[in-house]
């Protein structure tokens, strides 16, 4: 099992950047892939970002591609989220969930592990 908590979320006016954490907990963090999903107010749960156990080969959303980089350290068990020109549309709850090995998947119920969630807010 493993634990996650975010951190890094707060107020940001649009362009700005954030750089999300998600610590965990646990044993064998490496086997881990790890993503980070979002959800804005009245909005389903979607997809930012995702990075399977080795790091390579990350995936991204299209409206956050080249904007926001995925990376994780397996020797300090976490990963982040580096988003940059921040909108306000990015505006949400991000989560960051973690699933036993596998490629990265797009969908939330593919994820075994749940964080609490961090707010990021970006003011226009």
């Amino acid at each position: 099992q493993v634990q996650l908590v975010e951190s890094g979320g707060g107020l940001v006016q649009a362009g700005g950047s954030l750089r999300l954490s998600c610590a965990a907990s646990g044993r064998l963090f490496s086997v881990y892939t790890m993503a980070w999903f979002r959800r804005a107010p009245a909005k389903e749960r979607e997809f930012v970002a995702g990075i399977t156990l080795t790091g390579g080969a990350p995936a991204y959303a299209d409206s956050v591609k080249g904007r926001i980089t995925i990376s994780r350290d397996n020797a300090k068990n976490a990963v982040y989220l580096q988003m940059n020109n921040l909108e306000p549309e990015d505006t949400a709850v991000y989560y960051c969930a973690a699933r036993v090995g596998g490629g990265v998947g797009t969908e939330s119920s593919g994820y075994e592990y749940w964080g609490q969630g961090t707010q990021v807010t970006v003011s226009s």
